[in-house]
């Protein structure tokens, strides 16, 4: 992070809203020496102390309320576990929920390098320490100093939010921080071929319910060649996929950075670089944080942009973003939104006023029945490595399907010869024609339609196999892009059936 971003981050260090509340002290580690110390109460617990704090939060609460604990020297581990009252409030009503999550001595700074973990609302409990952590959390060092709880009080009833926290320390020798397994950059894989992958999975290091093991084992058996594993603003799942990954199968580092505004998905950043959360669009400082994602070699890819739960929709726009996901796990309104909301931004650019922004989409998996791969990205990439992968997402050579079931090809021909592929641009006389052609299998029952600048200007039933092939002619004159989709039967009425595959554009460049 340059020096300017530093500054900046200093401005708005407290801008999303925070307090710090009295700090929680305990006796000198010389007192408790690993023997008996007292507890709240004044037992005797061993080696070990224990405090709790509670405490009142009213509606409009600041988005971070921070507890400072002093840690004195001998502390072996860190254990809290907290509680949170949920009264019955009307329909219609925010009800309580409070996030929490920790800062060592390092501090609370806005990027800066005190975090130590986050669960959310996902655990009611946690511990770190030198050799372990709860998922979620880092293990490393309990140095002496002041520590930080966080609590994220994320909606807060018209009754306010009662709230307990519970502190132990345990004393005793530390242990040693084992170094971390990341995954390797890249896989055998088929050389420049196209790659089936899922950036978008959850696991028990945030609030997913499957272990990394499961997850490999399901993305084999949908078909994945590669994955990210994106938890909620934590890291610690980036040395959990040990063993796991290999010739058939590339596991990606990242993070959904998850924000009161939105979240997004930071694709295939280096093992262990953590990308902070705690600001909202507000505070115009979500530009720093994506120049963060790319000098950490990651994607910038805002998550479900259009979702409906509190905080999910994104609100920074997307002229920081590397790629859109158009499509969320199985297919709802809430993508059709997305989708045309991106096919405005395919006409602002062929007007040179907005950026390419190609689409992808993920599964967004967190636990059964939830399913790996629906959807996929599709990528054609010149090896199974990060940057390839990326590379062929940022030039928009993707495509999305429902499952490997199904596969597609989708190219537009000029009558001289010219030829474009997904992403591609073809460059063709303003008047002359242009072929679009999509080739797909593993579809049955549904429809294949091309849409262009104008909208969907042709649609065609695939055979009752599922497998076809489907033309159509236009000029560059009358098709800024071309791009193809594959529609199930419509269910609903008044909207088009759901997705089982869409690809990105080929622009069409007219040549005088």
């Amino acid at each position: 992070m340059d020096r300017r971003d530093v500054l900046r981050l200093s401005a708005v260090a407290g801008a999303a809203g925070a307090l710090t509340l009295k700090a929680v002290s305990f006796a000198d580690a010389a007192r408790a020496g690993g023997g008996p110390a007292e507890d709240e109460g004044g037992g005797r617990t061993g080696g070990e102390q224990r405090r709790t704090v509670t405490g009142h939060l009213p509606v409009g609460a600041p988005d971070f309320v921070y507890l400072p604990v002093e840690v004195p020297e001998g502390v072996r581990e860190i254990a809290v576990s907290y509680r949170y009252d949920r009264p019955t409030v009307p329909e219609g009503t925010a009800g309580n929920a409070c996030d929490i999550g920790i800062f060592d001595e390092r501090g609370t700074d806005l990027g800066g390098a005190g975090f130590r973990g986050w669960s959310g609302g996902a655990r009611s409990e946690f511990f770190l320490r030198t050799d372990d952590a709860t998922p979620g959390y880092l293990p490393g060092p309990v140095h002496a100093g002041t520590w930080h709880l966080a609590l994220g009080p994320y909606t807060v009833a018209p009754q306010g939010l009662a709230y307990e926290v519970t502190i132990t320390l345990r004393y005793g020798l530390r242990g040693h921080t084992p170094a971390p397994v990341y995954p390797p950059e890249r896989a055998r894989g088929r050389g420049r071929a196209w790659y089936r992958g899922d950036n978008h999975v959850h696991s028990v290091h945030s609030d997913g319910r499957r272990t990394p093991a499961e997850i490999a084992a399901l993305a084999r058996a949908a078909g994945l060649d590669f994955l990210t594993t994106a938890e909620h603003n934590t890291t610690s799942s980036h040395r959990a996929w040990e063993h796991l990954w290999g010739d058939d199968l590339l596991i990606l580092t990242g993070e959904e950075i998850t924000t009161r505004n939105g979240h997004v998905v930071a694709m295939g950043t280096d093992p262990g670089v953590f990308i902070d959360w705690r600001y909202r669009a507000r505070d115009n400082a979500f530009g720093m944080y994506a120049r963060a994602v790319r000098r950490a070699g990651g994607l910038v890819i805002p998550a479900h942009p259009h979702a409906t739960c509190i905080g999910c929709n994104w609100k920074f726009g997307l002229n920081d973003a590397d790629a859109v996901e158009v499509w969320n796990g199985p297919y709802t309104p809430d993508d059709e939104i997305t989708l045309a909301e991106w096919d405005n931004t395919l006409v602002a650019h062929t007007r040179g006023r907005a950026a390419w922004l190609p689409a992808v989409g993920h599964s967004d998996a967190h636990r059964d029945p939830d399913v790996i791969g629906l959807p996929q990205t599709v990528v054609l990439a010149d090896d199974l490595s990060r940057r390839a992968v990326q590379d062929g997402i940022r030039a928009g050579r993707v495509w999305i399907a429902e499952s490997s079931k199904i596969d597609l090809s989708f190219t537009v021909t000029g009558e001289r010869g010219e030829h474009a592929g997904i992403g591609g641009r073809l460059e063709a006389p303003r008047s002359s024609k242009a072929t679009a052609h999509l080739t797909v299998s593993g579809a049955p029952g549904c429809t294949a339609s091309f849409i262009t600048d104008q909208g969907t200007l042709f649609t065609a039933t695939l055979p009752a196999s599922g497998t076809g092939k489907v033309s159509w002619q236009t000029t560059p004159d009358n098709a800024a892009y071309i791009r193809a989709e594959v529609r199930h039967p419509a269910t609903t009425p008044g909207l088009p059936g759901p997705m089982a595959a869409l690809t990105n554009p080929v622009f069409l460049d007219c040549r005088d």
